[in-house]
């Protein structure tokens, strides 16, 4: 059972993913990246033809939602219904999909559920949550409570970065949309009591890194 639980919040474009990630992996810890559960979410209405604009049919697919996903930062997986669908959930029509899913409050309350679930059944010593709310939501008693963050421009750089086919006027209109419609639900652009701020504009993905684990390591045992 996992006895040490991290929580990181941040904007779209922040690195909580990689960072989280990378961090995970060099403390021997498990990653939980719950953003993939929306996205898989998502991706399953759609499969499904569910009418995202109708909130009562979104929460009824949360029901039949066979979700898996891998924790061991070494063999990260995402699965629908047992099929694969790692890459599908980074679709562009994945992405325009995943607000109208996370705003429905009986989704974030059944996912919430299902990641306290999947963090307290992991065997490793600890556990990275990153996403969206985890520092005042899903984990707000954790251990150790990060928010990531950037600055506009250092986000829409890396995300254009990943995404070297769209352009920077486009990633830059997705992550003001994404962030917009997002904080409607969340607040995820401040740091609530007790929750320590790593501003990443000026440090790259390795400093990153060893920030987070540092901040780790100088609040667990």
């Amino acid at each position: 059972m996992s006895d040490i639980i991290v929580a990181v919040d941040g904007p779209a474009g922040s690195g909580k993913s990689s960072v989280s990630r990378e961090a995970a992996r060099r403390l021997d810890f498990g990653y939980l990246d719950t953003g993939a559960a929306y996205r898989a979410l998502a991706w399953h209405c759609l499969d499904e033809g569910v009418d995202l604009d109708d909130a009562t049919a979104v929460a009824a697919h949360v029901a039949d939602f066979d979700y898996a996903t891998g924790l061991n930062p070494d063999r990260y997986f995402v699965r629908v219904g047992g099929e694969d669908i790692t890459t599908d959930i980074r679709e562009p029509r994945v992405s325009a999909a995943v607000s109208a899913v996370a705003r429905v409050p009986e989704v974030r309350r059944a996912l919430t559920a299902m990641f306290r679930e999947l963090a307290a059944e992991h065997p490793s010593a600890g556990v990275i949550i990153e996403g969206r709310d985890i520092t005042t939501v899903v984990a707000p008693e954790a251990a150790v409570r990060v928010l990531l963050t950037a600055s506009p421009e250092a986000r829409i750089a890396r995300r254009s970065a990943e995404l070297s086919a769209v352009s920077t006027e486009a990633t830059a209109e997705q992550l003001a949309s994404r962030d917009a419609q997002d904080s409607r639900v969340v607040d995820f652009m401040n740091a609530a009591e007790g929750v320590t701020t790593l501003d990443s504009t000026e440090l790259d993905f390795e400093q990153t890194v060893q920030s987070l684990i540092d901040i780790v390591r100088s609040r667990t045992p």
